[in-house]
């Protein structure tokens, strides 16, 4: 049952943060694309650099969430390779709090902002859209990257525990050329 259910996790994050990522890539693709044309034809047409705009955001954000899934996600070493034993042991916990801990904040954060968003009844400039839509991307994605967090501690623990920080004591300085050369 256990591993059924974090399958079905790991598809879910997977869909929902790579899926939406890359269908607001490829919608950037067809908005520039209709932006150019327009341009090039003397028909320019002024929604398509707002919803450029917009795509990249949601875009960015869940790109975020998707690279916590695979943990990707960009992470100081330097403590853990200064301390190694005690802060080897610690890895995992200190990466999933501070992450959840981030995400948390990003998420009421953004929340916070839907709400006015809402209250203000604000609408795009050039696009008959309500900019809560917009906004949503933030508690959206920030929900989406807990889950990738849970997902990758499921099953990439051994990538957040950093197994490659036995370096040596020269090496401190270096520790970032150091563990991408070793993969």
């Amino acid at each position: 049952m256990r591993a059924s259910l974090g399958l079905s996790l790991g598809t879910f994050v997977r869909i929902i943060a790579d899926v939406a990522a890359g269908a607001a890539c490829f919608g950037i693709l067809v908005v520039v694309l209709l932006q150019v044309i327009g341009r090039l034809t003397g028909h320019p047409l002024p929604w398509t650099e707002e919803a450029t705009r917009f795509l990249f955001i949601w875009m960015v954000f869940l790109g975020l969430a998707a690279g916590f899934r695979t943990v990707e996600s960009a992470r100081v070493v330097v403590f853990l390779v200064m301390g190694r034993r005690l802060f080897q042991h610690l890895a995992v916990p200190i990466y999933v709090a501070s992450s959840v801990f981030f995400f948390g904040l990003m998420g009421w954060t953004g929340l916070t902002l839907v709400r006015q968003q809402i209250m203000m009844t604000e609408t795009a400039a050039t696009l008959p859209i309500p900019m809560w839509l917009i906004g949503m991307v933030m508690p959206v994605s920030a929900v989406i990257a807990v889950l990738a967090i849970v997902e990758s501690l499921r099953s990439r623990r051994d990538l957040i525990a950093l197994p490659e920080l036995g370096l040596p004591e020269g090496e401190i300085a270096h520790a970032d050329i150091s563990i991408t050369a070793r993969h």
